[in-house]
């Protein structure tokens, strides 16, 4: 259990784990990292669930990751992800994602789905592309068909 507030981790079988440092960072990421005592974990009933390799691991290692930073200052870095979210989040995002899933995921869907057109056969750019376009012109067909233009 992690307690965000308090910086505090206490494992399966109600130890308290050591908190190594007060923020790591790990391939760009910052977080809080926690270490099990030796006298706590290895006599542990609960280590063959609390550890991945009881085996070869001596006490229990967690990291509780915040989110991305700049490695030279330790400021938060706003990755594409946070901001696409961001704009999915707000009022005009949630407007525009609601008109895409009535507007495009139904033609993706009947590709898919019904005519089972759901892998290229083919490779290269070009060559994909020509086989979507054709993928394309059957769906737009199939709709001028049930429009009544096919008379």
């Amino acid at each position: 259990m992690y307690d965000a507030d308090a910086r505090t981790c206490t494992c399966p079988a109600g130890e308290s784990l050591y908190r190594q440092g007060r923020a790591n960072i790990t391939t760009d990421y910052i977080g809080e990292h926690f270490r099990g005592a030796k006298r706590d974990c290895v006599p542990c009933a609960l280590r063959a669930q609390c550890i991945r390799t009881p085996n070869t691991t001596t006490v229990r290692n967690i990291a509780f990751l915040r989110g991305r930073v700049e490695p030279d200052t330790l400021q938060p870095r706003e990755t594409h992800t946070m901001r696409m979210k961001a704009r999915i989040d707000s009022a005009s995002g949630r407007e525009q994602y609601g008109r895409r899933f009535a507007a495009v995921e139904p033609v993706f869907a009947n590709l898919r789905h019904n005519k089972r057109l759901d892998r290229f056969t083919l490779r290269g750019r070009a060559k994909v592309d020509a086989q979507w376009k054709l993928y394309c012109l059957v769906h737009n067909i199939e709709k001028l068909a049930n429009a009544g233009y096919a008379a």
